[in-house]
């Protein structure tokens, strides 16, 4: 197998002569298949697709060593089940590869009718499940040799054998070869990568996005780490399996499994009674102490929550009951929210503001010690108690009751952010240095934090509400680009180091402000000669660009429910509606974070 890439799409490229001429798009029957607790229809893609097979070392590249997964009974797709037609006999050998593309929707029986278009001794040997590459369009057949032909697409974005959604940075064209061979009468394929391609429509109808959750050191957080699995009644196998594989590499060092290590399903099935999943794990779960138990239960209802026909969870050890304090749970937050009420400087108060145009102010003396810094940035903790401020002269941090400090004297800074781990924390960064941002104390204790992020102008560094994560906009020579990496602390719970940083889709032009929407969603704008571009993007999942307002935007924070706040140039507070923007009836000279 050969496999050339080059850096920007074949878009408009033409057939090389000699070519042979393309096949027709074959048939696909969609059948629509009951499901039991179905909580949304899956959507029918009425958009044409392109499908082929994807090997190792033909696939975009993706993140992280691949893990060795169990053998997984394949079962009926759950919605929409797709029947593709399987070879009609006599067809060249463009028509059995086009064939075999679309035959590779239907995962029935283990995809069984792609595998009619396959060689006796090769059938059995491809592997769908080694990834998906999401392609728009139809991909370039080229013949290369008597038995052989290529097969060139553009991919953006893959999905690993894990469940990894990775986005490609731009469309990237790679070129998968295929060998045939003649069997009685017929072509069939002989050598063709592993995995499969979907078209985007087709990926949303036939994938679902499930959120794997894991503790943070302190386990007081639950953390999502989201994967996508075919939408299959085998699902929640699926989902158990991938827990308890562990997560993501990037999350290494910001989250732990209550899982003793080695635990795994000791049947290769989660079996599904009355609602409730039947996990059978391995004896290695026999280590695990009772508040681990306890844990290692919300993991499991927590993941699976998003299977619909699962409503509640027993665990068991090699077929026997495994104790586990009946209806305990480790009280460790999840996706906390914020106060409806924008958080803004305005009328010479700082505080939530009410879309009268009112302000309650923040108590304790923060709002006027606030005020009379003249601050641009504020960022308030979920307590309430402390905040840090961004002004002319710096960085301070507000205390309730006490008085303000200044903890950092630099110019070039951008908005300051905060966490409430041991004891609270105020995170400052430099526009012109990626390379290391700074967390100090409630007392000015600075504290160096490493990071491999790579070079360009910082426009914006904002910690997750859970602590765990952090979300870095940089503008760099190939425009704006948005990092997600995790937070490695000391046994102090003083972060060291940020891990790899994971890219995410952003807004394009000029980078204006970045913001954490939810526990998986995070948000960016730039601002274009056409306004602001606003794009919300899934961490593991895809992007979506939003309505866009006239004017010119400052900053974005999140909001309530999982909802955005924009701020305008002219001091307008929009809020993120279901269909666009609309005005919250506040004007301010500062938007602040809420934590």
């Amino acid at each position: 197998m050969t496999r050339r890439t080059a850096g920007r799409p074949a878009a408009g490229r033409r057939a090389a002569a000699g070519a042979p001429t393309v096949a027709p798009r074959r048939g696909l029957r969609l059948a629509v298949v009951p499901r039991r607790g179905l909580r949304h229809a899956l959507a029918v893609a009425v958009a044409a697709l392109t499908l082929v097979a994807l090997a190792a070392c033909a696939a975009i590249p993706v993140s992280g060593d691949v893990r060795s997964g169990q053998s997984i009974k394949d079962e009926s797709v759950s919605g929409v089940e797709l029947r593709p037609d399987g070879p009609s006999g006599g067809e060249d050998q463009t028509a059995v590869l086009r064939g075999f593309i679309a035959a590779a929707t239907g995962a029935q029986n283990n995809y069984a009718t792609a595998r009619e278009f396959l060689s006796s001794d090769f059938a059995q040997k491809w592997n769908p499940r080694q990834g998906v590459t999401i392609s728009d369009g139809s991909g370039q057949v080229e013949r290369v040799g008597a038995n052989e032909l290529t097969y060139t697409l553009t991919a953006s974005a893959s999905v690993d054998s894990d469940g990894e959604y990775t986005q490609a940075v731009r469309p990237t064209t790679s070129t998968l070869t295929f060998q045939f061979v003649r069997e009685g009468d017929d072509w069939r394929i002989a050598s063709a990568p592993d995995g499969i391609i979907l078209s985007p429509v087709r990926f949303q109808s036939v994938f679902q996005q499930h959120a794997l959750y894991y503790f943070d050191p302190t386990g007081d957080w639950l953390v999502p780490d989201v994967r996508w699995f075919l939408a299959q009644s085998s699902v929640s196998t699926r989902v158990v399996s991938a827990l308890l594989a562990g997560p993501a590499d990037w999350l290494d060092g910001a989250v732990v499994s209550a899982f003793p290590k080695g635990t795994q399903l000791s049947l290769n099935a989660v079996t599904i009674e009355n609602g409730t999943a039947q996990v059978d794990l391995s004896s290695a779960a026999l280590r695990a102490s009772t508040a681990d138990r306890v844990r290692m239960r919300e993991q499991l209802a927590k993941s699976l929550a998003t299977v619909a026909s699962v409503s509640s969870v027993t665990m068991t050890v090699e077929g026997a009951s495994l104790s586990v304090p009946s209806g305990g749970s480790s009280d460790a937050q999840q996706n906390p929210d914020v106060d409806p009420r924008p958080l803004v400087e305005a009328r010479g108060k700082v505080g939530y503001a009410a879309g009268t145009g009112s302000v309650s102010a923040l108590g304790g003396g923060m709002s006027q010690q606030i005020v009379a810094l003249d601050p641009d940035a504020v960022s308030l903790s979920a307590s309430g108690t402390f905040a840090a401020v961004r002004s002319d002269e710096g960085v301070f941090v507000v205390r309730s009751g006490q008085q303000r400090l200044r903890i950092d004297t630099r110019t070039d800074l951008v908005p300051p952010s905060v966490d409430e781990v041991g004891g609270g924390s105020v995170w400052v960064a430099s526009t012109g240095q990626s390379a290391k941002v700074r967390s100090y104390s409630l007392t000015g204790e600075p504290h160096d934090v490493a990071t491999t992020l790579p070079s360009g102008k910082l426009v914006s560094f904002q910690v997750s509400r859970d602590a765990t994560r952090a979300l870095a906009l940089l503008q760099t020579p190939d425009g704006p680009a948005l990092y997600v990496m995790a937070i490695e602390r000391d046994r102090d719970r003083v972060p060291t180091k940020l891990g790899p940083p994971v890219r995410v889709q952003a807004a394009s032009e000029d980078a204006v402000s970045a913001t954490w929407v939810s526990d998986v969603d995070v948000a960016s704008v730039g601002q274009t000669d056409s306004g602001p571009e606003i794009v919300r993007s899934t961490i593991g999942g895809r992007a979506t660009t939003l309505p866009q307002p006239d004017g010119r935007a400052t900053t974005i924070v999140g909001g309530s429910g999982g909802s955005l706040l924009l701020r305008m140039s002219s001091g307008q507070v929009l809020q993120s509606t279901g269909g666009g923007w609309e005005p919250t009836g506040v004007t301010a000279s500062v938007l602040g974070t809420q934590r």
